[in-house]
């Protein structure tokens, strides 16, 4: 086995059975989806109802203006702004004689300012009662311009993407929900290994463990055989949460009643159109099929390979420079200078990797996902849109060839800069030297 072989396994090994990765790995998954839980358990349980005395001295708005779970409009008699609070309410609305041939402005009186969703919401009601209100005098009525309104909502829009001739349905909101997802994982990666190979560099480093490592072999293989076992953990715990995944998406549909599972075969024969079938669908079987349906309209092999290659190009491109880093300083406090240049990129591109999600098509998008520093976040959120509509195979093409160049370039920039940083003690190296280091003929 070569000595770089040794390395990787080396590193490989002694992370993957640590404490810290198993918990990681299997724990990940389950914070995430309770942060999101929990974010939307708070955003409901956690606002207060802002109870509203009103004044009104139009004479149409009581009945009309209408509570919800955030504000309760009452029009209770006696009220006035010396006493509102008295009584127990926490804002006093007080509504003018109303002029539609004009703007004008209501005023609520509170003890505390109150939020500006709360605001607006007071806004849009009072402007729906003045509308009613309009609607009646002209001889019509709400519930008849409300039934009009929703038997007018017939329209559904289904893209199809043009492919030598043969349509592809596609879905925008999939792919923008791929799109954000995988840019940022990738971010996470960048930033979360790229650290972890600095962290391990300067370890070794300052421990003095590389001065043992190198007597056996050499600078570079020793930086590469780091990079190399570092991101093959990454890469391990990226394919099992996938595993993950898959095995808990099987065993949901364990406990998916056997009706409407077929129910949902059902659908899927008849490409979701039950005409002429007397069998009523449930809305669990509706929404099984529309979740399954739409999911298919991802080209998932394509996004999985790009999302490896992509996951791997961009650590070893920005793994290197880290690595370099992590060579030439023994302080993490001193490293956070040298290492701007380096997440700089990175934090730039997931700005411009959250845009491309939005405008797959842009011309910032399209050059920043061909560019190496900024393409493994946005040509990921571009290509969910589709290959080769959105993502034609010139711009694929292109951005896989300058990537490995691109991390071809920063490893043997990297190595030169390791081979002399690496038994550079006690001096605090910057980067015109590295530079010099990295450049010089021998």
């Amino acid at each position: 086995m070569s000595r770089t072989s040794l390395i990787i396994k080396r590193e490989y090994l002694s992370r993957v059975r640590s404490r810290s990765f198993i918990l990681t790995t299997f724990l990940t998954p389950l914070v995430f989806v309770a942060f999101i839980v929990g974010a939307a358990f708070l955003s409901v349980k956690g606002k207060e109802q802002l109870k509203v005395a009103v004044i009104d001295e139009n004479g149409f708005f009581k009945n009309r203006l209408k509570s919800d779970n955030d504000v309760q409009f009452d029009f209770p008699a006696n009220v006035d702004t010396s006493n509102y609070l008295g009584k127990g309410y926490a804002a006093l609305l007080i509504i003018s004689k109303i002029d539609t041939s004009k703007q004008q402005t209501f005023y609520i009186r509170s003890q505390k300012a109150i939020g500006i969703g709360a605001a607006q919401n007071i806004e849009n009601k009072i402007d729906e009662v003045v509308e009613d209100n309009m609607l009646q005098q002209s001889g019509i009525t709400r519930s008849k311009l409300d039934s009009i309104h929703d038997n007018s909502h017939i329209a559904k829009v289904v893209s199809l993407e043009e492919n030598e001739g043969a349509a592809k349905e596609s879905n925008q909101l999939l792919a923008s929900v791929i799109g954000y997802v995988c840019g940022f994982l990738i971010y996470l990666v960048l930033l979360i290994y790229g650290m972890m190979v600095l962290r391990g560099v300067m370890e070794e480093k300052t421990n003095r463990i590389a001065e043992v490592i190198i007597s056996s072999v050499k600078p570079f293989e020793l930086m590469m055989g780091k990079i190399v076992g570092i991101g093959a953990v990454g890469l391990t715990q990226f394919i099992m949460w996938i595993v993950l995944i898959i095995v808990l998406s099987a065993g949901a549909q364990a406990f998916v009643p056997h009706d409407t599972m077929q129910q949902v075969q059902m659908l899927q024969q008849h490409n979701g159109m039950m005409q002429g079938n007397t069998e009523q669908v449930s809305e669990g079987a509706q929404f099984i099929f529309n979740a399954q349906h739409t999911l298919g309209t991802a080209n998932w092999t394509l996004i999985i390979l790009c999302f490896i290659f992509y996951f791997l190009g961009g650590y070893l491109f920005y793994a290197s420079l880290f690595a370099a880093v992590g060579c030439v300083t023994e302080d993490i406090q001193n490293s956070q200078s040298l290492t701007l240049p380096i997440t700089m990129p990175v934090i730039f591109s997931f700005i411009i990797g959250t845009n491309a999600v939005q405008v797959p098509d842009s011309s910032l998008a399209i050059w920043a996902s061909i560019i190496p520093f900024s393409s493994p976040i946005v040509m990921m959120s571009r290509i969910a849109y589709g290959v080769p509509g959105t993502v034609p195979y010139w711009q694929l093409i292109a951005s896989v060839l300058t990537l490995i160049a691109g991390f071809l370039f920063t490893t043997w920039l990297a190595g030169k800069i390791y081979r002399t940083g690496i038994l550079l003690y006690g001096k605090k190296a910057t980067w015109k030297e590295m530079m010099k280091w990295a450049f010089r003929s021998s």
